[in-house]
Formats: C-alpha cells, sequence, structure tokens
C-alpha cells in the first residue's frame, strides 16, 4: 500500500529538493535560444530516437525549446519511452527542471507534469508537485489538486485516496468541485465501493456540489455491471428527476445491460428513442443492438437493423463488421459473410484470426474455395502484416483436403 498522507512534513521535506539550475544558469540558456532560432526537426528527432540515454539527452538540450515543451505529444511520448526502458530518474531531471523554468509558474503547465509523472507510475513525484507548486511561484487551484487526485485514484489504493480527500482541502485551502466528486466516484467504483460512491454524491449535493450527468452515468455503469439493476434504473430515475438529462455514454451503458440480460428488443427500442430526442448513436450503439439481436437467436432482425442503419447512411467501422461476421459464420450464412469480410479487408480493417478461420473453414465445406483463397490473399495484404504464425494458420486451412 502507498503512503501517501498529504501533510505538512511531506512538503516541507520535498521543498528540501534543491533545484537543478542556478537562475543565471536558466537566464544565459534563454539568451543562447534567442541567438539561434529554435528549429522543428528537434520534434522529428525525438519522435525517430530509440535509445533511452541519446533520447535523454536529446530532450535535455531542448529543455527550453518551445517546439519540443508545448508540444503535449512530444513531451508524453518522451517520458512513455523512458518509463518503458524503466528510466524514472531521466524522467525525474527533466520534469524538475522544468519546474525551474518560466512555465513552472503556469498551473496548466504544471498540472500537465503532475499528470505525466503519474503516466510514468511516479506517484509520489506527482502529489509532491502538487504540494510544492507554491516553491515554483504557481498558484494551486482545485485543477491541479483535481489532477494529483486523479493520478492517485490510478493507484487503486483507497487508503491512500481517503487520506488524499480528507486532507487536501484543509491543506490546500480548496473546495472540491464536480470535476473532484467525479474522480472520486469512479475511483471508488473501481475498488467495488459502489455504496461509498452513491453517499459520497448525495452529501456533495447536500454541501452544494451538485452531480452531473458524469456522475450519474458512472454510478449506474457501475450498478449494472455488479448486477444490482434495481438501483443502476433508479438512478437513472432520479437523473431525469432532478433534471439531469442522459447522454450518450449513458444510453450506450443502458443498452449495454439490456443485451448483456438479452433484451435485444428493449435495447433496438432505447436506440430509438435516442433518435427521437435527438442523440445520435455511435459505433458503439450500433454494436451492441445488432449483436443483443445475434445473442438472442434474431439473425433476420439483426441484419435488418444493419442494411436499414447502412440504407440510411451510416459508416460503420471494424468492430461492427467483426460482429456481423462472427456471428454469420455461426449462422451458417457464409456468403454475406464472405462480403462483409471481403469488403472490410478491402478497408485494411482486419477481423478477428479466429474469425477468419472460421470462415474460411465454412467457405471450403461450402465448396467455395475461390472465395476462401481471396480471404487469404488479402490477409497477405494487411498493413501492418499478420503475423507469421496466424498467416500460416490460415493458410493451412486452404492446404487442408
Amino acid at each position: 500500500m502507498l503512503s501517501l498522507r498529504i501533510t505538512r512534513r511531506l512538503c516541507n521535506f520535498a521543498a528540501a529538493v534543491s533545484l537543478t539550475h542556478s537562475p543565471a544558469a536558466v537566464s544565459n540558456s534563454i539568451q543562447n535560444q534567442n541567438q539561434k532560432p529554435l528549429e522543428e526537426p528537434a520534434l522529428v528527432k525525438l519522435k525517430a530516437e530509440r535509445d533511452p540515454d541519446k533520447l535523454f539527452n536529446l530532450f535535455k538540450a531542448n529543455a527550453e525549446n518551445r517546439l519540443v515543451v508545448e508540444n503535449r505529444f512530444a513531451f508524453e511520448d518522451t517520458v512513455s519511452r523512458l518509463a518503458g526502458a524503466n528510466r524514472f530518474d531521466y524522467i525525474d531531471h527533466l520534469l524538475e527542471h522544468q519546474k525551474t523554468l518560466p512555465q513552472g509558474r503556469r498551473e496548466g503547465f504544471m498540472v500537465r507534469i503532475i499528470m505525466l509523472y503519474g503516466k510514468a507510475g511516479m506517484v509520489k513525484h506527482a502529489i509532491d508537485t502538487c504540494c510544492n507548486m507554491h516553491l515554483h511561484g504557481c498558484k494551486r487551484t482545485v485543477k491541479s489538486v483535481n489532477a494529483a487526485l486523479k493520478v492517485l485514484s490510478g493507484t487503486r489504493d483507497l487508503a491512500a485516496i481517503e487520506a488524499f480527500v480528507n486532507e487536501a482541502p484543509k491543506e490546500f485551502d480548496i473546495e472540491f468541485d464536480i470535476f473532484s466528486v467525479n474522480i472520486i466516484v469512479k475511483a471508488l467504483c473501481e475498488t467495488g465501493n459502489l455504496d461509498k460512491a452513491y453517499l459520497l454524491m448525495v452529501e456533495m449535493e447536500k454541501s452544494g456540489v451538485r452531480p452531473d450527468v458524469i456522475t450519474y452515468t458512472t454510478l449506474v455503469s457501475a450498478f449494472y455491471k455488479n448486477n444490482r439493476a434495481e438501483i443502476g434504473n433508479g438512478l437513472w430515475n432520479l437523473m431525469v428527476l432532478k433534471g439531469c438529462l442522459p447522454n450518450l455514454a449513458t444510453f450506450n451503458v443502458r443498452i449495454q445491460y439490456l443485451v448483456y440480460i438479452r433484451r435485444a428488443w428493449h435495447a433496438n427500442d432505447v436506440m430509438r428513442l435516442m433518435l427521437k430526442i435527438g442523440i445520435v448513436p455511435d459505433e458503439v450503439t450500433y454494436n451492441l443492438v445488432i449483436k443483443g439481436f445475434f445473442q438472442t437467436g434474431k439473425l433476420e432482425m439483426a441484419k435488418m437493423v444493419y442494411f436499414s442503419l447502412r440504407g440510411k447512411g451510416h459508416k460503420f467501422n471494424v468492430k461492427v463488421y467483426q460482429t456481423m461476421v462472427h456471428y454469420l459464420c455461426k449462422g451458417g450464412e457464409f456468403d454475406l459473410a464472405y462480403t462483409m469480410c471481403r469488403d472490410s479487408m478491402r478497408n485494411n480493417w482486419f477481423l478477428n484470426v479466429n474469425t477468419i478461420h472460421t470462415l474460411l473453414e465454412g467457405l471450403k465445406k461450402n465448396g467455395q474455395p475461390n472465395k476462401a483463397k481471396m480471404i487469404v490473399t488479402l490477409a497477405q495484404r494487411r498493413v501492418p502484416p499478420f503475423p507469421l504464425s496466424h498467416l500460416r494458420s490460415l493458410q493451412a486451412v486452404l492446404s487442408r483436403s
């Protein structure tokens, strides 16, 4: 278990850490950068570099290059690759140096540092950064506290999360907002403390922080997943009663549960309701409804939904093709499965190799070896390529008598 209690002693200890560069050194470096224009190719070099030592030195050499520092992808990608190489010392050096530069006085930038430490799994560094923002002349608000809370919630360490939640408001003289509540509610749900999550929402509403659609969606989803549908349904009704309308994500949670309990028609009705009230379903919605009909043995209805939506101009992604081909093969409709698999592959959308394997077996059994060969030929053109073992397994199906 992590020990991350937020105390004055922790903040004072972190304050004793010496800065890596003197003000004079920073000033000289900035002056040198002004004399030599910053070059964009540094971003290209960072992206291409794979050696962690060279990557560290390259980023360090461009530590004051705004094209690098203000590029979120370059920053995150560098930290991610250094973490993958277990060079946490390099990450610490680079990020601590960034705090000493002018951008270290911007809360938005410090929030990025906190989140980067979190993504690297350096939780204590993230909390210390939040604690010590004032040492760099940066004002701390609930935004940076929420960033630290988000990092901490990723540890699933309930004791540490509760300690932070209890002590942060008085330690940092802030009040939690709805973003804070949503982070805590999600953390409690993910650790199986659903009742605590619900009670937290109730208590925060009493103190003036009104739950939003994200709060309700998180709770409804958690109760559905834990087979406590009566509470999930009650929360849905409570949300609507309080004037908080469900959004796309909330509807998808509801449809997912209906599909799970094999109520495909109800799921389809919910999708139609979405359209009626102006919420456009997405690929997740379509895939769930189609899958729901397949799973209840209503193959023709699943096909009808698919072709009806396609006729209205809806564009489907690989997940919908995966669902269609998988269940069409199970239903013995290999001709339609072949057509959909072929069209998907021509868009460089490749299905699960087990589904392709089943399709090939069915085509051969139906005396359609040419169609099977076409599927294997398209599989060989995949970008990026299929693993060699997968290709060999598909080719083995063709070679069987």
